[in-house]
C-alpha cells in the first residue's frame, strides 16, 4: 500500500511540473548571427508537448531544413540553414496545433563583429574564481528561489559573495601586476543545492550565474578588458552538467547522457585512452564514467548533443568577443567530438585559442591529447595546448628536490628536453598553482627564495604562463585535506581588516613579492625576447641550471642554483650563446655587472639581460 502511495505522489509531482511548463518555456541559442562560415543553425525548443505542434516561419535568407522530435515531447529541434544573403534582423517562428491558439517567437539575427587574435605566448594569464576574489555587488549575494542557501564566508565551501563587478573594480590592479589576460574559473549558472561556487556543474548554457551578475554584465568586464588591451578566456565544461540542469531534469531522450544500472564513476586512467592493450570496459569506465555523482556525463556521440554544446560556445565568443577558451577535464571526453569541436571552433575564429586541462602523469600521457599525429596517435586531436602538469611538476622537483642524475633541477631539464614530442610546445599553458592544487608559496616551504626562483621560472619559460589570484601576495595553504586553496583575496569585502589590493594594506614581504612579479611581468610584456624569443638550455652541473632566451635583438640568461650552498658559476662554459658579451643587467634589480663570473647564493635564481 505504502508503495502504491509513493507512485502516486511521484505522478502527481510529475504531473504538476508538466502542467506549470509554459507552452513555449525557451529557444536556445537566444540568437545567432550572418555571416557564419557554417550555415547551419539547430534551435533547442522546450515547451509542454511542444513536439505536438507544427513549426513555421518567412524569412529571406533563412530555410526551415527540418524538425526533428525526441523521446520527450516536451522537446523539438529545429533545423536552419542561414545563407550568406541572409541580413540581420528579426523574424517570427510560428507554433501552431489544430484546435490551438498559435504561439509565435520573435527570433533575431545580427551581423557579425567579433575578430580576436586570440591568447598566445605573448600574454601573462591571471586566473581567478569569481566568487573568492571581490564582492563589488553585495544585492547580488542572495537570490531568492536558487538551491543553495549557504552563504557564509566562515566556510571554504559555501558561497562568499564575490562577482563580475569585483572583478571591474579591480582591473587597474591586474594592469598594473602585468597581466594580459584574465581566465574565470566557469560564470555560468549553477543552481545546485551544494558547492555552488565554483561553477564547475552548470544548469544552464546560456546565463551567467545571477550571484555573479548578469550575461550584460560579464560582456562589460571583457569590454573593460579590451579597453584596457587585455583579452579574456572563458573556462568551459564539455563532459558534464549539473544535476539540476533542465536537460537532466526533463531528459530530452536516454541517449543524452551515459546511462549506468547504478552511479559509475570514471577510473580516471587516462593510460586506457592510448594503451595498446587496454580493455574495451576500461576505456568505457575511463571516458563513460561520470566524474562527479551530481555531474551527469553527457554522450557526446549524440549528434543532438554536440550541436547544442559547440553552438553554445560560438554564441559566448560572439555575444561576449573572447579571446580563448579553457577546457576542463579534456581527457575525459569523447576524442572524436572533441576534435570536431575544434575544426568547427577554427572555422569560424582561426586565430581562437584554446587549451585543455589535462591533469596526467608523464610526458607522452601529456603529448597524446595534443594536436598532431606526434607520438603515433594515429588521431588528431586538434588541441593546440594543455595546461602543462608536466612542466609543474618538474619546476616542483627542481625547487624542493635533491640534485641527481634524473632528480631535482634535472627533471625540468628533461621536461623541456622532451618538448621534440609537441607540434608546438609554446602553446601550453605554464603554471605553479591553480584552483585544484596546493598554493606555491606553501609548496615551497614558504621559502622566499625558492619562491622567486619560481616567478622567475614561470615567467621566462617557453609557452604562456598563468598565475593563480594572490599567488602574487604569497596566499598559501594546501589543497588537502580542506580546500583552503580557495580563500578570498583580502580586500575584496568591504569588511576585509586589510586591503591587499592596495600597497599599504600588505605587508613588506607581500609588497616585495608583488613588485618581484610586476617587475618580471612588465620586462615580459615589453620585451619579446621573454614572449617568442628561442630557448637554449644547457645540461645542469652541480646543482646549477642554465639557459638562455634569445632573438635577433636580445638575449636573456637565467641561472639557477638548486644546492643549499654558494657557488660560482664561470660563464665561460655558455660562449654558444653569450657569445661577445661582456656585460649583464638583472632585470629585477637594474644592477649592471660583469658576464664572467656569477656568485649564486644557496637556492637562488636569477635572470640577466646580455648588454
Amino acid at each position: 500500500m505504502m508503495k502504491k502511495f509513493i507512485f502516486l505522489v511521484v505522478f502527481a509531482v510529475a504531473l504538476q511540473a508538466k502542467a506549470q511548463m509554459p507552452a513555449l518555456e525557451r529557444i536556445e541559442p537566444l540568437n545567432w548571427w550572418v555571416g557564419f562560415k557554417d550555415q547551419s543553425l539547430q534551435l533547442l525548443v522546450r515547451g509542454n508537448r511542444i513536439a505536438d505542434k507544427t513549426v513555421s516561419l518567412n524569412y529571406a535568407g533563412v530555410k526551415l531544413m527540418g524538425v526533428q522530435k525526441v523521446e520527450n515531447p516536451n522537446y523539438l529541434f529545429v533545423n536552419l540553414q542561414i545563407s550568406s544573403t541572409a541580413k540581420s534582423g528579426t523574424f517570427p517562428i510560428n507554433f501552431s496545433q489544430k484546435g490551438e491558439k498559435a504561439i509565435s517567437y520573435t527570433y533575431e539575427l545580427k551581423s557579425r563583429k567579433h575578430k580576436t587574435e586570440g591568447v598566445t605566448d605573448k600574454d601573462f594569464i591571471y586566473l581567478i574564481m569569481p566568487d573568492r576574489f571581490a564582492n563589488g555587488d553585495l544585492s547580488n549575494d542572495k537570490i531568492a528561489g536558487m538551491k543553495d542557501k549557504r552563504f557564509s564566508r566562515d566556510s571554504i565551501f559555501y558561497r562568499h559573495g564575490g562577482d563580475l563587478q569585483g572583478i571591474i573594480n579591480n582591473l587597474s590592479y591586474l594592469q598594473d601586476l602585468g597581466v594580459t589576460t584574465l581566465w574565470l574559473n566557469p560564470v555560468l549558472e549553477n543552481d545546485e543545492p551544494r558547492a555552488s561556487y565554483h561553477g564547475y556543474a552548470n544548469t544552464e548554457n546560456y546565463h551567467v550565474d545571477r550571484r555573479f551578475g548578469t550575461n550584460e554584465l560579464y560582456k562589460k568586464l571583457v569590454d573593460e578588458c579590451h579597453k584596457r588591451g587585455m583579452k579574456m578566456i572563458k573556462d568551459l565544461v564539455h563532459n558534464h552538467i549539473g544535476d539540476q540542469h533542465f536537460l537532466y531534469q526533463d531528459q530530452p531522450g536516454k541517449d543524452w547522457f551515459h546511462q549506468w544500472p547504478k552511479y559509475t564513476g570514471t577510473t580516471y586512467k587516462d593510460q586506457t585512452l592510448f594503451d595498446p592493450y587496454a580493455a574495451s570496459a576500461d576505456k568505457k569506465l575511463m571516458t563513460d564514467g561520470w566524474f562527479d555523482r551530481h555531474m551527469p556525463d553527457l554522450d557526446q556521440q549524440n549528434p543532438l548533443v554536440k550541436k547544442y554544446i559547440t553552438q553554445s560556445h560560438i554564441w559566448w565568443i560572439e555575444y561576449a568577443g573572447l579571446d580563448g577558451f579553457r577546457l576542463d577535464t579534456y581527457a575525459y571526453n569523447d576524442k572524436v567530438f572533441m576534435a570536431e569541436w575544434a575544426k568547427r571552433i577554427k572555422l569560424e575564429y582561426p586565430q581562437f585559442s584554446f587549451f585543455g586541462e589535462t591533469w596526467v602523469n608523464g610526458i607522452p600521457n601529456q603529448v597524446f591529447f595534443t594536436e598532431g599525429n606526434t607520438v603515433n596517435q594515429k588521431f588528431d586531436t586538434g588541441l593546440p595546448g594543455v595546461t602543462d602538469f608536466q612542466t609543474y611538476f618538474a619546476i616542483n622537483e627542481a625547487l624542493n628536490g635533491k640534485f641527481g642524475w634524473t632528480d631535482g633541477v634535472n627533471r625540468l631539464y628533461t621536461a623541456l628536453a622532451s618538448d621534440y614530442q609537441y607540434k608546438d610546445p609554446t602553446k601550453n599553458v605554464v603554471f605553479l598553482d591553480n584552483h585544484d592544487i596546493s598554493r606555491f608559496y606553501s609548496v615551497v616551504g614558504e621559502d622566499f627564495n625558492k619562491y622567486k626562483s619560481g616567478i622567475i621560472l614561470l615567467l621566462s619559460l617557453r609557452g604562456i604562463p598563468q598565475m593563480y589570484y594572490g599567488t602574487e601576495i604569497l596566499m598559501k595553504n594546501f589543497a588537502n585535506p580542506d580546500g583552503k586553496v580557495r580563500e578570498d583575496f583580502p580586500g575584496g569585502w568591504p569588511t576585509d581588516t586589510a586591503n591587499k589590493f592596495y600597497q599599504k594594506g600588505r605587508t613588506e614581504k607581500e609588497n616585495e613579492a608583488f613588485n618581484f612579479v610586476k617587475t618580471l611581468a612588465n620586462y615580459r610584456k615589453s620585451n619579446t625576447v621573454l614572449q617568442n624569443g628561442k630557448l637554449m638550455q644547457f645540461v645542469p652541473e652541480n646543482g646549477i641550471y642554465v639557459y638562455f632566451r634569445y632573438n635577433a635583438n636580445k638575449t636573456v640568461m637565467i641561472v639557477m642554483n638548486s644546492e643549499e650552498k654558494e657557488q660560482i658559476v664561470t660563464t665561460a662554459r655558455f660562449s654558444e650563446r653569450t657569445g661577445n658579451y661582456k656585460k649583464m643587467m638583472n632585470i629585477i634589480t637594474g644592477e649592471k655587472m660583469d658576464l664572467e663570473k656569477i656568485i649564486m647564493p644557496a637556492k637562488t635564481t636569477y635572470i640577466f639581460e646580455l648588454q
